[in-house]
């Protein structure tokens, strides 16, 4: 009989690379918020140095703070919120999903709205010039 089948009978379907740990062991838990938390000031060390330097191109800065923004999110939903790959995280990926996906379609059909009311008002020196010729 295999160790992870054994498992798997104990304490149902695992994930791989899902540490099992006893009450005894509390430190095995408190390291994985220590990496998370070191690399989450890492990643927001590096957006301001980013910023704050002159290592990257002006017009690329915004693509390096999109690439830091989700590298921190994934930090923060691997190692804080515990989201994985495991048979037990499907509904809690599916919600996370479902969050991006009504958080994308409001602000993009926010922008869509507001950019064509922009384009389709009239300009203040129209209505200006419509109000002197009465």
């Amino acid at each position: 009989m295999s160790a992870q089948h054994s498992i798997s009978q104990r304490y149902g379907p695992v994930a791989p690379g899902d540490r099992l740990r006893s009450e005894d062991e509390p430190a095995a838990g408190v390291l994985g918020y220590l990496i998370g938390f070191c690399l989450s000031v890492l990643l927001t060390a590096a957006s301001f140095g980013v910023v704050g330097t002159h290592l990257i191109w002006a017009p690329g800065i915004p693509v390096a703070l999109a690439v830091l923004a989700v590298a921190q999110m994934g930090v923060h939903l691997v190692f804080f919120l515990h989201i994985n790959s495991g048979p037990d995280h499907t509904n809690n990926i599916l919600a996370l999903a479902f969050g991006a996906l009504s958080i994308t379609s409001s602000i993009s059909g926010s922008l869509w709205i507001m950019y064509h009311l922009n384009h389709n008002m009239m300009a203040p020196k129209m209505m200006t010039d419509l109000h002197m010729q009465h």
